[in-house]
């Protein structure tokens, strides 16, 4: 891992739905097969309003909407939908394999840091062998996205402080998180809006996030290729 003492960036912190993966229509999907099963009908508003969040939060609406089962039923249920669907499709962002063997070869530490279980997210690595250094998941933390603990615990987890990581994010959820861990971000913009605020940047695509573009967000550079 990249932890000397030179100051420079150091890690990315890679969420991982709808910035690594485009998986967030197999959570559309899981989240609509369920509500279905139990007789209710399920909107696109109210799937988007789920996007980054934790798995307790979102079986808890899901159970709202008469979904039967325990909190860890429910989410072994979604996962194993989205599970199959990333699986069977490997749906990477458009990108993204090569920002992150790009950040891998500059000797770069790669994180992926989600809200999802480990039995999904560990399925990340095996897909895209070689290029992950550390993987942080849902269940490793008490307090989900947007609050700060999973990104500290990731930055922890490198032996580096939050100013010498970038977090590469694309819901408003994920960015506050990484923001109030003190984590320069940067916003690839899915499906959730993404208005710009100071101190973010924003790129349309991870075909930009060249190492020297990392680097330069990390030293205090906010880039914005967004069409507002």
């Amino acid at each position: 891992m990249n932890n000397d003492g030179k100051g420079g960036l150091g890690a990315v912190l890679w969420d991982l739905d709808g910035t690594v993966v485009d998986s967030e229509p197999s959570w559309f999907l899981a989240e609509t097969t369920l509500i279905e099963r139990a007789g209710g009908s399920w909107s696109t508003a109210q799937a988007i309003g789920l996007i980054g969040s934790d798995l307790n939060y979102t079986a808890e609406v899901m159970r709202q909407n008469g979904v039967p089962g325990t909190n860890e039923q429910i989410i072994d249920d979604l996962m194993d939908i989205v599970i199959a669907n990333v699986v069977a499709t490997e749906p990477w962002k458009d990108g993204i394999v090569q920002a992150l063997t790009a950040c891998h070869q500059a000797g770069l530490t790669n994180v992926l840091v989600t809200m999802s279980w480990r039995r999904y997210s560990e399925q990340i690595p095996r897909l895209l062998p070689g290029l992950w250094d550390v993987v942080l998941s849902g269940d490793d933390v008490k307090v989900g996205k947007p609050d700060p603990e999973i990104y500290l615990v990731a930055c922890a987890k490198v032996g580096l402080p939050p100013a010498r990581c970038v977090a590469v994010e694309d819901s408003p959820t994920g960015i506050a998180s990484a923001l109030a861990a003190g984590v320069p971000t940067v916003a690839i913009p899915n499906i959730a809006p993404v208005p710009p605020q100071p101190g973010l940047s924003r790129v349309a695509s991870a075909h930009e996030l060249t190492v020297d573009v990392l680097r330069r967000i990390q030293a205090g550079a906010v880039i914005d290729t967004v069409a507002n």
